[in-house]
C-alpha cells in the first residue's frame, strides 16, 4: 500500500503530476484512489473523465443531506454538538466514480471558517481522510490545496510521502518553505520534490538548488501540448509523450523509495 499527498503553490502542477502517476500505478496493476482535495484543481478533467461521468462525482463537503446524517448537525454549524467520528467507511465507493480503472474521489472545501473549524463539514472531511489513509488497501494518491489542512498529527504517519511540485520561480519557492514547516509542525515522515514546467538545465539546476536537502525525483518539461489536452478534456497521460516519459522517470525514483511489493496489485 502506498500514500501520497501532492501539494504546492496553485498553479505549478500539481493536478497533472497526481494525473500521471495514478496512471502509472494503474499501468503497473494498482487499485488506485486518486482524491481531489483542492476544490480548484480540476483532477477530472486532467484523469480525462467524461464530463457527464465527472458531473457525478459532487464535493463530500457540499453534501449536506449526507453532512447531517453522519454528524447530526447541519453544514455552516460552528460549535454546538455534533458527531467528531462519523462513519464513512461506505463513502469512497458511494460517491467515487471510475474511468480507465481509476476511482476518483472529490473532498470539496470547508467554506465556512477555514479548513480546521470546528463545524460538521470539517469532521466528515477529517474522518474521511483518516479511514483513507489507515484503513484503505489501495494505492492512495491525494490531490492538495499548498498545505496540510486535509491532515493532521494522526494521520500523518500513514502518508508515505509528500510531494511538493515546484516551478523555477521564487514565489513557488517560497510555498515549499511554508509547506516544509507545516509538514514538520505535524510529523510528516518524508518530503520530496518535483519540479515541473522546466525549460532548460538551468531552471533544472534552480529547482535543485531551492529543494536544499529535500530529494528531488525529477522535473516535467514544460509542453504545450498539456494545455491544448486541458481545452479539450484529454487526459495528460494520453497527451504529451515527453511529459509521460519524465513522469515516468519520476514514478520509478518513487517506487524505489516506497517498493512496489508494499503495493496492491490486482
Amino acid at each position: 500500500m502506498t500514500k501520497l499527498a501532492i501539494t504546492g503553490k496553485g498553479g505549478v502542477g500539481k493536478t497533472t503530476l497526481a494525473a500521471l502517476l495514478a496512471y502509472l500505478y494503474r499501468e503497473a496493476g494498482c487499485d488506485v484512489l486518486a482524491v481531489d482535495a483542492d476544490p480548484a484543481s480540476g483532477l477530472a478533467n486532467a484523469l480525462g473523465f467524461p464530463p457527464d461521468l465527472a458531473a457525478q462525482i459532487a464535493p463530500i463537503a457540499e453534501m449536506g443531506d449526507l453532512i447531517y446524517e453522519r454528524t447530526g448537525a447541519q453544514p455552516g454549524t460552528v460549535g454546538g454538538f455534533f458527531k467528531l467520528n462519523p462513519r464513512v467507511d461506505d463513502i469512497p465507493e458511494r460517491f467515487s466514480r471510475e474511468w480507465r480503472g481509476i476511482r476518483l474521489l472529490r473532498m470539496g472545501a470547508v467554506k465556512l471558517g477555514g479548513a480546521g473549524c470546528l463545524c460538521p463539514e470539517n469532521a466528515l472531511l477529517r474522518a474521511l481522510t483518516t479511514h483513507l489513509l489507515l484503513r484503505r488497501g489501495e494505492v492512495l494518491i491525494l490531490d492538495m490545496e499548498a498545505g496540510v489542512e486535509h491532515l493532521g498529527r494522526a494521520t500523518a504517519q500513514a502518508v508515505d510521502a509528500m510531494i511538493v511540485v515546484v516551478e523555477p520561480g521564487r514565489r513557488s519557492v517560497g510555498v515549499m518553505g511554508e509547506i516544509r514547516r507545516l509538514a514538520e509542525d505535524i510529523g510528516l515522515r518524508r518530503l520530496l520534490v518535483v519540479g515541473n514546467r522546466v525549460r532548460s538545465d538551468g531552471d533544472a539546476m534552480f529547482v535543485a538548488q531551492a529543494a536544499g536537502d529535500l530529494p528531488v525525483l525529477g522535473c516535467l518539461p514544460f509542453d504545450p501540448q498539456l494545455i491544448e489536452a486541458d481545452l479539450k478534456g484529454q487526459a495528460v497521460y494520453d497527451a504529451a509523450p515527453e511529459v509521460v516519459a519524465a513522469a515516468r522517470a519520476i514514478w520509478s525514483r518513487l517506487v524505489a523509495q516506497i517498493p512496489m511489493s508494499l503495493l496492491t496489485t490486482r
